[in-house]
């Protein structure tokens, strides 16, 4: 899970450095926020199943 945090802090930071260089590439941060979605879902299901009583 850890490495899903810091993967997702990573590409929160690679939106943010895109978004403000100028001239920065629309398509390439679509992607970035996909993946970032992507591990933010994959995060919420291992929260969940962690969390769900066996």
């Amino acid at each position: 899970m850890d490495s899903l945090n810091k993967r997702h802090q990573e590409l929160e930071a690679a939106i943010s450095a895109e978004i403000k260089h100028p001239g920065s590439d629309d398509l390439r941060i679509v992607e970035l926020k996909r993946q970032k979605l992507k591990i933010k879902d994959q995060l919420r299901e291992f929260r969940a199943q962690n969390n769900s009583p066996n």
